[in-house]
């Protein structure tokens, strides 16, 4: 578990996960609306070396960007019903790393291992949880936990 004060700390967890992701980890980013999804997705990106400004995916349901790997940034909240409406496969084997918010609203059949990283207001600042489901995702958590 991590705790973030503000913005700037947010992203800087954001970088450190980035700076330990490989080709095909998928992070499901799960919070309330305003949580800090797309501000951890900014970091996370920065540890990609993608230099890019990251916008949030919510009216697109997914933006592209390019750096030491190919960051998939979703946004599943409009499609959640129906993820038939995009071909998740191309993001989630494909070559790189899949960032996808409101992640919990798909049936969880859909992903192979996967880490969820639970994102809840803690005062003024955040806390974030590390749930693995799988081997992979097990291994970045413990990355991620030792620094």
């Amino acid at each position: 578990m991590l705790y973030s004060q503000n913005e700037e700390e947010l992203l800087k967890i954001g970088e450190k996960i980035g700076s330990k992701l490989q080709k095909q980890d998928i992070l499901v980013l799960t919070g309330d609306l305003g949580a800090g999804k797309t501000t951890l997705t900014k970091g996370i990106a920065k540890g990609l070396e993608i230099h890019q400004m990251i916008k949030s995916p919510t009216y697109t349901i997914v933006r592209e960007y390019e750096g030491r790997l190919p960051l998939y940034h979703l946004d599943v909240y409009r499609i959640g019903d129906d993820p038939d409406s995009i071909d998740l496969d191309d993001f989630i084997y494909g070559e790189g790393v899949a960032v996808i918010e409101w992640g919990e609203l798909l049936d969880q059949t859909l992903l192979d291992d996967y880490l969820e990283i639970v994102i809840t207001r803690f005062g003024d600042g955040r806390k974030l949880s590390f749930e693995p489901h799988g081997s992979r995702s097990q291994v970045l958590k413990e990355a991620l936990d030792n620094g």
